[in-house]
């Protein structure tokens, strides 16, 4: 990525969102999230990304991730994601995301992560063979959002605790050695409109 591309228009913050590649996606999902993504690409910079390291937290077929992953970002352009207006991408094509979060795993502390309401209601009573991955998965996603320098997170209630963490993560590193690197991400929340 150019230092073109990580600047932000004169005026114009950046949203940074993704959606995993498991499941079909339904109405619920274009109402909660990828109308509004639509609508937010004309205001933001917006980068959108299909978040199959995410999906990955838990054991999948890999011909059937790689086929919903371009399923689903076949259907983000087709629900009006523009790739004129937008950055839309596989977030494993971009090593960055790993990587960044390998380095959040480093600095994260456990208190943190014990935290996470997510995880426990994910892994439930089987929290003994729940992957270190769906335990981690806050600090992906803090990676995701820091790589891009993101001004704003497109959220529903359900990870406003991981955006939280997010910040956490960043203010130790945006005080000491890389203050350049990150911003703090605010939340926009996401009008949820429940189909009739």
């Amino acid at each position: 990525m150019t230092d073109s591309t990580m600047q932000t228009s004169a005026g114009r913050g950046r949203i940074f969102s993704g959606i995993q590649p498991t499941g079909n996606l339904h109405l619920g999902n274009y109402l909660g999230a990828i109308r509004n993504w639509v609508a937010l690409q004309h205001d933001f910079e917006s980068i959108y990304c299909v978040v199959d390291l995410h999906a990955i937290t838990v054991h999948q077929d890999p011909a059937e991730l790689r086929k919903s992953t371009r399923e689903v970002a076949a259907s983000l352009i087709a629900a009006g994601i523009s790739t004129e207006q937008s950055i839309l991408f596989n977030q494993s094509c971009v090593p960055q995301h790993a990587e960044l979060a390998w380095i959040f795993n480093c600095v994260t502390r456990l208190g943190w992560l014990n935290r996470m309401t997510q995880f426990k209601e994910k892994a439930g009573k089987n929290r003994e063979n729940a992957s270190v991955g769906l335990y981690a998965y806050p600090t992906l996603m803090a990676a995701d959002i820091l790589t891009y320098r993101a001004t704003h997170v497109p959220v529903g209630e359900d990870q406003k605790q991981h955006l939280e963490l997010t910040r956490d993560i960043a203010r130790p590193l945006i005080r000491s050695m890389i203050k350049m690197c990150f911003r703090f991400p605010n939340h926009k929340f996401l009008a949820a409109q429940r189909a009739s």
